[in-house]
């Protein structure tokens, strides 16, 4: 948006519009920063064997938790699952070994829900061993201490 004209379309000053328009402005750009802000890695820690319909829409639902709370999520049960068969044992450690490299970059790991799966139980350990930040939080995203 090019900076308004401090003159009206007769020539005349016009400083109320001007910085009206200036103020519109600035909000919009400042609107814009926010939305392209950094945003730290989060890798979302929730369940997916089993009821996996199910758990696929908690994991969006957690998924976009991080997101309104200024993180990047790093969902990978979301992702791999799309190539990858669950049911194959030789491609689940395959999606479970990404997913742990991808864990390794991320600043924290939240866990949710009120399960804990042998998939999370492997990632709360490398976790703790690579020394992340682990957050818990129910099924209401309600942080619990742990």
């Amino acid at each position: 948006m090019r900076k308004p004209s401090y003159y009206n379309s007769e020539g005349y000053p016009s400083p109320t519009e001007y910085y009206g328009l200036l103020h519109m402005m600035e909000e919009e750009r400042a609107r814009k920063a926010e939305l392209h802000k950094y945003r730290p890695l989060v890798y979302v820690c929730s369940p997916f064997a089993g009821d996996v319909k199910t758990n696929i829409k908690k994991a969006r639902i957690y998924s976009r938790f991080a997101v309104v709370k200024g993180y990047l999520p790093i969902a990978p049960h979301l992702l791999f699952p799309q190539f990858l068969r669950d049911s194959d044992a030789d491609e689940r450690e395959i999606g479970m070994h990404m997913g742990l490299v991808l864990l390794s970059m991320c600043q924290e790991v939240w866990v949710f829900g009120d399960t804990i799966s042998k998939g999370m139980e492997q990632e709360i350990k490398r976790a703790r061993w690579k020394g992340k930040t682990i957050r818990f939080f129910n099924e209401n995203l309600q942080e619990e201490k742990k």
